[in-house]
């Protein structure tokens, strides 16, 4: 375990590299703001809601993606919250601010990468953002699809259905294979929707 430490952070560069995994490691403290605003009592972090992605993109089945791309997208996508924080839609930020927010802290943050490891960072945060490619519009899905089923299980811990109904409102227009994601026993008609192979 010590060797791992010591050739992952030797070198020249370590100090920033250190610095690097510092100021990720806040999105361990960062709350999702969405289920901070309506009172969910222990949310969940941006780390958390990262990881569950990277692990969705990981055992999905579709040979039309290039599946390693869509865990590397899932683990990259957020990474700017570390510094700007969780901003949501209630927050009334504009998207073009949002966006401007998000790309100057991914630049601080690559800056402390090497100039290779840096730029692939960077791209896959920009091809998630604009939407480049299909396995950046896949992601954004799993992004909606992580949100719906954290939803369902506050609904359950809190045994309250329909309590966060404007979150799932609020993917209307995402693919229905998303709400495969709940359970059959809510109230949303999943009977129409399209089966998704997650194995």
């Amino acid at each position: 375990m010590a060797s791992a430490c010591a050739a992952a952070l030797s070198g020249r560069g370590a100090g920033s590299l250190l610095q690097f995994l510092r100021l990720l490691g806040q999105l361990k403290r960062v709350p999702r703001t969405g289920w901070v605003y309506r009172n969910v009592e222990k949310p969940e972090s941006v780390s958390d809601h990262m990881y569950r992605m990277a692990v969705m993109a990981l055992v999905t089945k579709d040979d039309n993606l290039n599946k390693d791309r869509c865990v590397r997208l899932a683990l990259v996508h957020d990474m700017a919250e570390c510094i700007v924080g969780d901003i949501a839609p209630a927050d009334n930020i504009p998207k073009e601010e949002k966006h401007r927010r998000e790309e100057e802290a991914m630049k601080q943050l690559t800056q402390l990468l090497s100039k290779d490891l840096g730029k692939e960072l960077y791209e896959l945060w920009e091809e998630y953002e604009t939407q480049s490619s299909p396995e950046a519009k896949f992601v954004k899905q799993l992004d909606q699809c992580e949100m719906i089923l954290q939803a369902s299980e506050y609904e359950d811990l809190e045994k309250k259905p329909g309590r966060l109904q404007d979150f799932y409102d609020s993917t209307a227009d995402v693919s229905l294979f998303i709400f495969n994601c709940l359970d059959s026993s809510k109230k949303r008609d999943t009977k129409e929707a399209t089966e998704q192979d997650w194995s």
